[in-house]
């Protein structure tokens, strides 16, 4: 049976995603901007709420993966943060200038990160070589690698990430994200022969907010700040019950 790990920003949606059938939870703020590291006080009450394992994403900001000394650090104390909160795992991603893996910075955090679980995310989609930086991971010690096979969706990247599935072997999990949807997983599960998936199964609900002051913008322009996104316990069922016609 395959394991499902689904993306979440909020205690609803980690609640949600548990109560669906979900095996794991990747906890981030910002998933709008690819998932930043979350707060203290949201790892606590997912925790205290959810029983299934929590992995927490550790991304110190948005854009590249090319970190400064001081992010750097920020991360190691997120890490140990984590360590002793009961999180089971930490989700990073580091490259070098030349889009490579950052194997001494990758091997520090993995090993701080123990006896916590290490997945190397999406970074590695946007290297120069990913079969290369595969080799770099797994000699960094991670147990798992999230990635689309290096396409703009897990879809798109299914030749390349069956490669990956068979050049990983049983040194590391390969966990296929981008674009995981009930209608495509199946055929997800044949072509690539992995096991895990990563689906942000966002769902995108209004505000309650009666009174709207749409003549501000706050964040990003073109950002509807009037909207949120959420995860449905039902479409996390669904999407379980499609892997399951390969059982």
């Amino acid at each position: 049976m395959a394991v499902i790990e689904i993306a979440v920003d909020s205690t609803e949606s980690a609640l949600a995603a548990e109560q669906g059938g979900a095996q794991r939870i990747e906890l981030c703020s910002a998933l709008r901007e690819g998932g930043l590291t979350p707060s203290l006080g949201l790892v606590r009450t997912v925790r205290s709420g959810c029983s299934i394992a929590l992995f927490t994403i550790i991304r110190p900001r948005g854009s590249d993966f090319l970190y400064t000394a001081e992010e750097f650090r920020a991360m190691q104390e997120d890490i140990r943060i984590m360590g002793q909160e009961s999180v089971d795992g930490v989700v990073f991603g580091l490259l070098t200038q030349d889009g490579h893996i950052d194997i001494e910075r990758t091997r520090a955090l993995v090993e701080l990160a123990r006896p916590m679980q290490v997945t190397f995310h999406r970074a590695l989609d946007m290297t120069s070589d990913p079969e290369r930086a595969l080799e770099d991971v797994i000699a960094c010690g991670v147990q798992r690698v999230l990635t689309s096979g290096g396409a703009s969706s897990a879809w798109a990247g299914r030749k390349r990430l069956q490669a990956m599935v068979h050049q990983a072997a049983s040194r590391t999990t390969i966990v296929v994200g981008g674009g995981v949807r009930p209608a495509i997983i199946s055929r997800l599960i044949a072509s690539t022969g992995a096991t895990e998936f990563h689906s942000s199964m966002r769902h995108t609900v209004p505000s309650l907010m009666r009174y709207q002051a749409r003549e501000l913008n706050l964040g990003e322009p073109g950002v509807d700040e009037f909207s949120r996104n959420l995860v449905l316990a039902e479409e996390v069922r669904e999407l379980l019950a499609a892997t399951r016609s390969q059982d």
